[in-house]
C-alpha cells in the first residue's frame, strides 16, 4: 500500500484506536510518521488531526505492514500536516567506541549526514535513526 504525506492511518489496538500521520517519504527509507497521542473508542474527525500534538516521530514501513496484515488498520483519509512537522525531522544515531561509550553522534535530516557531540541541543528532539520492530512500534502508540 502506497502512503503519502498527509495520510492518516487508524490502527486497532487492545486499548482502542490509535492514529498516526505520514509526514514524509524518502526513496531509501520507510515512511516517516508522527504518532498522535491517546487511544479512542470512536474515530475522531479528520479536521482534528492537524491540531493534535505530535507524541513522537518514527520511521516505519507502515504501508507494507498494513498491506500484509501485520498491523490491523487502514488509511482513513488525508489531513494537513502541522507546520511544526512539515520540515523533515532530525534523526540521530550514536557512534560507539570499543567499550560501548558514545564517541559522537550522526544526525540525518533526509539528505546527508552530519556529526556532532553530546552537548548539541538538536539531540534532545531527534528521534533514533532506526526502524523499530512492529511490536515496539505498537507499544509507542497512545
Amino acid at each position: 500500500m502506497q502512503l503519502s504525506p498527509g495520510d492518516v492511518v487508524e490502527i486497532s489496538t487492545r486499548e482502542g484506536l490509535a492514529y498516526v500521520q505520514v509526514t514524509h517519504t524518502h526513496v531509501a527509507y520507510p515512511e516517516v510518521v508522527r504518532i498522535l497521542p491517546g487511544f479512542y473508542q470512536e474515530r475522531p474527525t479528520l479536521a482534528a488531526v492537524p491540531s493534535a500534538k505530535t507524541r513522537s516521530v518514527v520511521m516505519i514501513p507502515l504501508g507494507g505492514a498494513l498491506e500484509h496484515g501485520k498491523i490491523k488498520g487502514a488509511k482513513i483519509g488525508t489531513a494537513e500536516i502541522p507546520k511544526s512537522d512539515k520540515k523533515f525531522p532530525t534523526f540521530k544515531m550514536p557512534i560507539r567506541g570499543k567499550n560501548g561509550e558514545v564517541v559522537y553522534w550522526w544526525l540525518w535530516e533526509g539528505d546527508g549526514l552530519t556529526h556532532t557531540l553530546e552537548d548539541d541541543p538538536r539531540l534532545q528532539h531527534a528521534s533514533p535513526r532506526e526502524v523499530p520492530t512492529l511490536q515496539d512500534f505498537l507499544s509507542m502508540l497512545g
